[in-house]
């Protein structure tokens, strides 16, 4: 099933049919709750374990490659198998199928949650969701280290310089939100320079990289501006799904003031309830600035550089892999996306507007941290929390 030339990997013959990787992979996409490891377990156990259309270690090896390409990875990795076993047409109709179902209930909800006047019990259940968001954040957060910290080496200096950028990451994302990118970048280089004067990397590797040079957008406000917010999740996002928060907060919130920090928050925790991908809160972020026509731009903006990582790199995630400028830049910026999604939860905390709200974040830490139970539970029950709140009267 595998064809290969020049000892590059190429998309097999058709083998499945359209009808089936339609039926499979919308499958996928409405019983995928939980983020990223809910999503690469569905997708081992059918295209690894049950159909058997791609080999264990080939499946392993898209986890990692995927995990090295900004954007959302699980959503690539869902593109990557459909285009394993059907080519580019296969590619892009699984990955519509993944995306499709949450981004259609995440509208929805947006449609309730943002209305002018929604009831009391709508406002309590967000604003109690909202209350566990900064807990959810730490734990993305935390869930990283291990790797990262792995990854950087086991010297003095490099656990030194893993430590700065987990520093510098949270700062900015604490402080200077509109310029993150910049600092995840600049980490990514820093660490690309020092590992080449202590040993150079190959020619060949160096033209294969080359860093993105990211300038902020100008305050133009209108779609114009909803488009660059959209492109930095979509294109700019290392580490993740979680790093859009940090990525689109001071956006959203201060400069364009589409959200309120409330509403915000409101935001990320529909994109941890629905299926599918976390990114679709990038939609909720576009239904706010512009109703559904600005919900289906900001997905699609933010969605299509996946496609094209796939569609154009696909063959070549092998070269990825051991590319080691790209390895070099990832293990620099990857702690400071770490940092950043922690520090993420500073400004989320700031945007609590009742003081009832403390205590069900603690309570958040203490279920997601403590009994180690999961985030889509937290969220729910953090949600029915606040309409029981809300039902007795207390303000939300």
């Amino acid at each position: 099933m595998n064809g290969e030339e020049g000892g590059v990997a190429h998309p097999p013959s058709p083998q499945v049919s359209l009808g089936t990787i339609g039926k499979e992979w919308l499958r996928l996409g409405c019983i995928g709750f939980g983020g990223p490891p809910t999503h690469i377990t569905l997708l081992r156990r059918l295209c690894v374990e049950e159909r058997q259309w791609i080999e264990a270690k080939e499946f392993e090896e898209a986890i990692a490659t995927t995990n090295l390409l900004p954007g959302p990875a699980s959503t690539q990795l869902a593109i990557y198998c459909a285009w394993r076993v059907r080519g580019a047409v296969g590619a892009v109709l699984g990955g519509l199928c993944f995306i499709v179902p949450g981004l259609v209930l995440i509208l929805a909800l947006s449609a309730v949650f943002l209305a002018r006047h929604p009831p009391d019990w709508i406002l309590g259940a967000a604003a109690g969701a909202g209350a566990a968001v900064p807990a959810v954040a730490l734990n993305a957060a935390w869930g990283f280290v291990p790797a990262s910290w792995k990854r950087i080496g086991t010297g003095r200096s490099q656990r030194i310089r893993w430590i700065a950028y987990g520093l510098c990451g949270g700062a900015a994302a604490a402080t200077v939100g509109p310029y993150l990118v910049l600092v995840l970048v600049g980490c990514g280089v820093t660490e690309i320079m020092i590992r080449r004067q202590r040993r150079p990397l190959p020619p060949s590797s160096a033209r294969a990289f080359i860093p993105a040079l990211v300038l902020h957008g100008a305050a133009v406000g209108g779609l114009g501006a909803l488009a660059w917010v959209a492109l930095k999740v979509g294109a700019l996002s290392y580490g993740g799904g979680f790093v859009i928060i940090p990525l689109m907060q001071h956006d959203v919130v201060s400069t364009y003031h589409w959200m309120t920090g409330a509403q915000f928050l409101n935001a990320v925790a529909l994109g941890q309830i629905t299926p599918g991908p976390v990114v679709q809160t990038v939609a909720v972020v576009g239904y706010a600035a512009g109703g559904v026509g600005g919900g289906l731009l900001a997905a699609l903006i933010a969605f299509t550089p996946s496609f094209a990582f796939v569609l154009v790199g696909g063959r070549h995630f092998d070269q990825i892999r051991a590319n080691g400028v790209v390895e070099s830049f990832l293990t620099g910026a990857g702690p400071a996306v770490i940092g950043a999604i922690a520090g993420s939860a500073i400004p989320l905390g700031l945007s609590f507007g009742h003081l009832w709200q403390i205590p069900v974040l603690a309570g958040g830490l203490v279920w997601i941290f403590v009994a180690r139970r999961g985030v889509v539970a937290a969220l729910l029950i953090a949600g029915a929390i606040g309409v029981v709140v809300a039902l007795s009267g207390v303000p939300v």
